[in-house]
């Protein structure tokens, strides 16, 4: 009598999730060239409005099924133009938040150079926190997506730096290797994602 071993197929394939990623439009700290990071309060600009409702056009001719914000003011602000065009409701998550950069938030950009390890994935401000500790963050919540997806496709209104983390995370890429180009202010970028 021969046994035969039974072999262990791999469970099906989880369809990828579409995710479309919005840069908060212009904030008034943007306007002035000061260093955001998870300031709370920091409202858009006219301009910044603008840019959002343009963002939120494009959004809507994508039709995603649910829509998904960090919960600093200048991205609900964001999302609530995307919220009229796309008739969704705004579910707020901080962990799409910008990095943090604690002490040097508020402080002029251009006054940072010398000051940020731009360099190393591991440096952070007092207070703050590092790329590794962004890209970590995003990955957490980007799986957390894909083990309980709200929809096949997913908006979410965040900051320049967390998209450049999504960018990684999506590629396989770890903090080290992050996209150097920024989004700009409005921008949509969209990204298939199947861990």
């Amino acid at each position: 009598m021969t046994v035969g071993t039974l072999a262990t197929l791999p469970p099906a394939m989880a369809s990828p999730l579409t995710l479309l990623l919005v840069r908060h439009g212009q904030s008034e700290w943007n306007a002035a060239g000061l260093m955001q990071g998870q300031t709370a309060h920091v409202p858009l600009t006219p301009l910044g409005h603008t840019q959002a409702a343009a963002a939120a056009d494009e959004l809507a001719a994508l039709s995603p099924g649910a829509l998904i914000s960090s919960d600093l003011l200048r991205a609900v602000q964001t999302a609530e133009h995307c919220a009229r065009t796309t008739g969704l409701p705004i579910t707020t998550a901080p962990a799409l938040r910008e990095q943090g950069y604690g002490v040097l938030e508020g402080r002029p950009s251009r006054e940072l150079w010398d000051v940020v390890d731009w360099t190393d994935a591991h440096w952070s401000a007092e207070g703050g926190e590092s790329l590794a500790e962004l890209h970590g963050r995003v990955a957490a919540y980007l799986k957390h997506l894909c083990a309980e997806p709200p929809a096949d496709v997913i908006a979410l209104v965040t900051h320049g730096d967390t998209i450049r983390a999504a960018q990684a995370v999506v590629a396989g890429l770890g903090p080290d290797a992050m996209p150097v180009v920024t989004p700009h202010n409005g921008s949509l970028t969209r990204l298939e994602f199947c861990p």
